[in-house]
């Protein structure tokens, strides 16, 4: 593995297909398009690769307040990482998409919510893995027997109260990881409102990668964050809170603690405006 453990190459994961101590999971999406990661992936994946569904795995339906992806029932999503021979504390998993972690790292971030500190993305992701030439299949996973028990940290995330009442604490910094012309609210393709949450500071999502969807440099990665650093609490929303958790993953990569996810970005908080 990388130096960083959580993420890893592909030339790491093509020598870790056969490990059953890894367990790979294919997050790929298209927000408006729900069946097409699942198509995508009966098509070809990485060997021994599980799938997970952004809408009907990795969140809630959709009510009228909650934001446009809310959590997961935390249960259900257990029964299926178990089914996926994940052993809780212990296995490796490995997610990947083909949209730069957008949706890797919503699982990611799952994951680690639920407890399980053991997880990476793969850098680069599908993209890489297919452009480098590496095996790729189109066999359906066979389910496989794990035991996955979460310990739940309940205080990483914010609902929309603790939001208004913590985002103008000088101790407090509320990110909005959104791009910028929607953050600045010039344009505003999903939601019935235009604009931000006020004071919100933007970072974009995307300043992660680089466009083929590998991993900044680390030093990059840190001047990110280096206004931040001495935050007592960093609350970091998107849309809906899929793409927030690649600014979350890389905070975390960086060293900087107590960064939380408002899971229902600014879904949830125009849904009380219109």
């Amino acid at each position: 593995m990388s130096q960083q453990s959580s993420i890893v190459s592909c030339e790491w994961l093509a020598g870790e297909l056969s490990n059953p101590q890894v367990v790979i999971i294919d997050c790929r999406f298209r927000l408006g398009q729900p069946d097409w990661g699942e198509q995508a992936y009966q098509i070809a994946h990485i060997p021994g690769a599980y799938y997970l569904n952004l809408d009907q795995d990795l969140s809630s339906p959709v009510a009228t307040h909650g934001g446009r992806h809310p959590l997961p029932d935390l249960s259900h999503l257990a029964e299926k990482l178990a089914s996926m021979g994940i052993v809780f504390g212990e296995t490796l998993v490995v997610a990947y998409d083909d949209m730069r972690f957008a949706f890797a790292s919503r699982l990611w971030w799952l994951l680690r919510y639920l407890g399980h500190e053991n997880v990476a993305l793969l850098d680069g992701g599908w993209t890489a893995w297919e452009k480098q030439g590496y095996p790729v299949t189109n066999d359906p996973c066979k389910a496989r027997s794990g035991a996955f028990s979460p310990k739940v940290h309940t205080d990483w995330i914010v609902d929309i109260e603790g939001v208004k009442t913590r985002k103008h604490l000088p101790s407090v910094v509320l990110v909005d990881s959104r791009d910028s012309d929607r953050y600045r609210g010039e344009h505003e393709p999903i939601d019935p409102i235009a604009g931000h949450i006020e004071g919100a500071i933007n970072s974009p999502w995307k300043q992660v990668t680089n466009e083929q969807g590998y991993l900044l440099p680390f030093e990059q990665l840190q001047t990110l964050w280096q206004d931040y650093q001495n935050a007592q609490e960093i609350i970091v929303y998107c849309g809906s809170g899929v793409t927030a958790c690649v600014n979350l993953f890389c905070l975390d990569l960086v060293g900087i603690p107590n960064a939380k996810l408002y899971p229902g970005g600014w879904s949830d908080w125009c849904s009380y405006l219109v």
